[in-house]
């Protein structure tokens, strides 16, 4: 397994450095073994704290990641390792039967790729002499654009990817309709599904 190191604003020693790569090794070894990749980005963070990020890359376009503030450079590394540990603890059976499932088939059918853009928000006026927020009607500011790779995938699959990446929605392509669909995670923590597809099925009977 590959590992990345990318200190921000901090020079991260041999010491440090060989912790790191001891640690997810021991992580891959444990509870997939077929890690491509890991990622992980250390810096300060607001005085004596230090932020960790960690990206482990164990299949295709299948991330695990987590960011942990600390009071120290160890502790919010351990600290985020151990989130990702957790991560595939949960879900080691699927991931390895994900993995056999992929090997069996003779040619995987790629995904397509869609643009994304990063907006930023929308300026508020806080004064007392609005009660009401205004908003722009001009077009958003775009801070970022970039590509991702959506692939066909079953609901509990998609439900699966986007709690391993620590991410809040997940749009893939339903292999049962082949239309697109999108997760998320609602405030009441549970898991919405939205599902154009079946949404237009109902409206044409």
């Amino acid at each position: 397994m590959e590992l990345i190191v990318h200190g921000k604003h901090l020079d991260v020693g041999d010491a440090l450095r060989t912790h790191m790569k001891d640690k997810m090794e021991d992580i891959n070894e444990k509870y997939f073994n077929r890690a491509i990749d890991s990622t992980i980005t250390i810096g300060p963070e607001g005085g004596s704290q230090y932020k960790v990020h960690i990206s482990m890359r164990v299949g295709k376009d299948i991330l695990v990641q987590s960011t942990v503030i600390a009071g120290d450079p160890y502790g919010a590394f351990d600290q985020a390792a151990e989130k990702v540990a957790k991560q595939l603890r949960r879900y080691k059976k699927r991931l390895r039967d994900h993995h056999e499932r992929l090997e069996e088939i003779p040619g995987e059918a790629p995904g397509f790729l869609i643009k994304e853009n990063v907006i930023a928000p929308e300026k508020q006026d806080d004064s007392d002499e609005k009660e009401e927020e205004v908003l722009g009607d001009g077009e958003p500011v775009i801070v970022a654009e970039m590509t991702r790779n959506i692939q066909k995938m079953t609901v509990s699959e998609a439900v699966m990817r986007m709690d391993l990446a620590g991410e809040s929605a997940m749009l893939f392509r339903n292999s049962k309709t082949d239309g697109l669909n999108m997760v998320y995670k609602r405030s009441d923590g549970n898991i919405g599904w939205v599902d154009p597809e079946s949404s237009k099925a109902q409206a044409a009977e």
